[in-house]
């Protein structure tokens, strides 16, 4: 067996060794933002990277450019994840990506969105994650966590359970706090309670504490939720956040929590494993042009405090916005970000056909490509992109109990 993992690369922060498929190595180099960005082929060495060439930042190696977005369960009980994640998370990553991110994880009790959410604000649930991200290591994935606080979205029910408020007077429901007393709307219509500025530095302190858990969980990527509606956004949106003291009105203002945070974070985070958030740069509100505008400017100071990593997604924080669905649409976006931010991306959204996700990385629109949906239809995805692909020897992208059979008996 040994002759089909013959060379590998590792990420030496928490020990993480990787194989990669014999064939597919030999060294060559990518930079973006004054960063380098190491990935293998045997092919010349002008060539570009593709979705299948490995790619380093700080001191960690992905196998390829393919990475799992993080994706909520909801089955947590108590924040704590059981046999339902264990097995979830561990396909995933058996499934041949480079990076599983795993799901929307709360820094506290009332940063969930639901009851179901995962959470890392006591050691109980981290000794619950220790074995997921070992499972994700040991099938040659890197393993990541997203680490979030759902603001005024918080205390709804499963998205099979109504994905609506609960009921003031549902047992299982919580407070929601908000830059701002100001409802999301639609079927998320409980006003939020205003944050006090002992509330700003107590949610800071939980996203830092939560951070030192997932490190000494042994995750090796970690992502700060700065998107999607939750409350890294609000503070970010005049749609949620209409405060008038240091943390509103300017863009300035409005940034400084999430500002606050990336830094606080920043400082406990290991300097070779990378740092990450997901943000919302455009609303799709008919203010697009200001919104990235500001959000390019943000993601610059990002830059600056020490952020490696950016995924590119939508804000999300009102519900009138027109999203226009469609393959890959947030594709050009996450470029532009790329271009004048220096910072490296990914994005996903409809990013689902091989094909597609190539050229993206191949055109260098994007660094990564985060994918979800694709994954729970089809665990095997990347093998399945490597035969479409016409990758030699796509098999090997499974771990070799899988790859053997799928090598040596196909018809075709």
């Amino acid at each position: 067996m040994a002759s089909h993992f013959q060379k590998i690369i590792s990420c030496p922060d928490d020990g993480i060794v990787i194989p990669v498929p014999h064939g597919w190595l030999s060294l060559h180099r990518f930079s973006i933002g004054g960063r380098m960005t190491s990935y293998f082929s045997e092919s010349p060495e002008d060539q570009m990277p593709d979705l299948f060439t490995p790619y380093t930042l700080k001191g960690c190696t992905l196998r390829n450019r393919i990475a799992v977005s993080p994706m909520c369960q909801y089955v947590a009980v108590d924040g704590v994840a059981g046999a339902w994640h264990d097995v979830h998370y561990a396909s995933l990553a058996r499934g041949g990506s480079g990076l599983v991110v795993v799901e929307a994880t709360a820094v506290s009790p009332e940063g969930r969105i639901t009851p179901g959410c995962l959470g890392l604000w006591n050691d109980a649930q981290a000794d619950a994650l220790r074995p997921i991200a070992r499972a994700i290591r040991d099938a040659g994935a890197v393993p990541g966590i997203q680490i979030a606080h759902a603001g005024r979205k918080a205390s709804a029910n499963r998205p099979w359970e109504g994905d609506d408020h609960m009921a003031a007077d549902d047992p299982r429901g919580w407070e929601t706090i908000s830059p701002s007393a100001i409802a999301f709307g639609a079927n998320l219509p409980k006003v939020p309670r205003a944050m006090t500025g002992d509330d700003i530095t107590r949610v800071r302190q939980d996203f830092v504490a939560s951070a030192i858990r997932a490190r000494d969980a042994g995750f090796g990527w970690l992502m700060l939720h700065f998107a999607h509606g939750y409350l890294g956004q609000s503070f970010l949106s005049p749609y949620a956040n209409q405060r008038t003291d240091l943390y509103g009105g300017t863009l300035e203002n409005r940034a400084r929590f999430l500002l606050e945070t990336l830094s606080e974070v920043r400082a406990v985070w290991p300097e070779d494993r990378p740092l990450s958030a997901r943000l919302g740069v455009v609303e799709f509100d008919g203010h697009d042009e200001q919104t990235l505008e500001e959000a390019i400017t943000l993601t610059r100071h990002f830059r600056t405090l020490g952020l490696d990593f950016l995924d590119v997604s939508i804000g999300f924080s009102t519900p009138e916005a027109k999203i226009p669905w469609g393959p890959a649409f947030m594709a050009p976006i996450a470029a532009r970000v790329r271009r004048e931010s220096s910072l490296p991306v990914a994005t996903s959204w409809y990013i689902s056909r091989p094909e597609q996700a190539n050229t993206l990385i191949q055109d260098e629109n994007l660094d990564l490509v985060m994918m979800g949906r694709p994954f729970l239809e089809n665990p095997h995805w990347p093998y399945a992109a490597a035969r479409a692909l016409g990758r030699p020897d796509a098999a090997q992208v499974l771990p070799e109990p899988y790859a053997h059979w799928l090598a040596r008996y196909r018809s075709e």
